[in-house]
């Protein structure tokens, strides 16, 4: 298969990981910055240009890897269908309902399919805890706690931008999990930092919950962290993976049960490579996938349904 990536930021990692797939053939690169397209033409030897249009309407490519701001990803999702290929795209995939209707409209018209890439799904602690819930290892899931903190490094993260922008893969891992997310309860603060917020969500359902936290309020020494807290009925799982965004990270998943504390060795797998050879297997085989643009639209519509509810100001 023939990739088009859009984008040289997030774009950049997924062609150097397109490049390690026998499977790929020609891998095409759209930027605006010249230096930089040269610079992974020379260390990854991809094809580059400055031209979008080029990339969408090259009748040798299959499938268009759009890793642009999200308010663009609609337009060049349409532009992709309207060219016959098929869409891989980074999170969130877009930022409004209207958006999302858009593109989900544009799916079911052109044959070709969407996938996003929610990789939260490919990282062992969550594959282990979405497999002991499924299985009831340790009987029924009664509670789940997810959690993601960071220091201020992400440009704006305040009430208005942190849900889609921040809490997406765990709204999606949530809905994976427990099967939708209406949220049951939303509280949020800006701690008196613009572009900063720490918001906690709460999904009540009759046989289980789910509470997710996030926080881009952490002083800058605090580093990078996911994590949760599982409880079932005869165990409890802990995971924490911190990052100091510097090569040093502390990875743990702890089983805590009648017969002592465990830790569970965790397999060392890259996520991102993954989904995006999950993705391509989905579009060569036409299989169902985890990352359908159905699913995103779950966590998105999730997550606009929360910015709203923080937005209405307190009785």
């Amino acid at each position: 298969m023939n990739i088009g990536i859009l984008g040289t930021g997030f774009g950049a990692y997924h062609a150097s990981i397109f490049k390690k797939f026998p499977e790929i053939g020609r891998v095409v690169v759209f930027g605006r910055n010249e230096s930089k397209l040269q610079k992974l033409q020379q260390e990854l030897g991809v094809e580059v240009t400055t031209s979008i249009n080029e990339v969408i309407s090259d009748p040798g490519l299959d499938i268009i890897d759009i890793c642009l701001p999200s308010t663009l990803h609609k337009q060049y999702t349409l532009e992709s269908f309207q060219a016959g290929k098929h869409v891989f795209c980074e999170t969130p995939v877009c930022l409004s309902a209207e958006d999302a209707a858009a593109m989900k409209h544009a799916e079911e018209q052109s044959g070709k399919r969407v996938l996003v890439n929610q990789f939260i799904k490919f990282e062992p602690a969550y594959q282990y805890l979405y497999k002991s819930a499924a299985q009831k290892k340790y009987g029924r899931l009664l509670k789940v706690r997810l959690l993601r903190e960071t220091a201020p490094l992400w440009g704006d993260l305040g009430l208005d931008t942190i849900t889609t922008n921040l809490m997406i893969h765990e709204l999606d891992f949530v809905s994976w999990l427990i099967g939708g997310t209406t949220p049951s309860g939303v509280w949020g603060s800006q701690g008196g930092q613009e572009g900063q917020a720490l918001v906690e969500a709460i999904f009540n359902k009759s046989y289980v919950s789910a509470q997710v936290t996030a926080s881009s309020l952490m002083p800058a020494a605090y580093p990078f962290t996911v994590g949760y807290e599982a409880y079932f009925e005869r165990a409890k799982l802990e995971f924490h993976e911190k990052d100091d965004m510097q090569g040093g990270v502390d990875i743990a998943l702890y089983e805590y049960s009648e017969t002592g504390r465990q830790e569970i060795v965790l397999e060392k797998v890259n996520p991102y490579e993954k989904s995006l050879q999950h993705a391509l297997q989905c579009f060569q085989d036409g299989s169902e996938s985890i990352l359908s643009l159905e699913q995103a639209l779950i966590s998105l519509h999730t997550a606009l349904e929360l910015k709203r509810l923080l937005a209405v100001p307190a009785s």
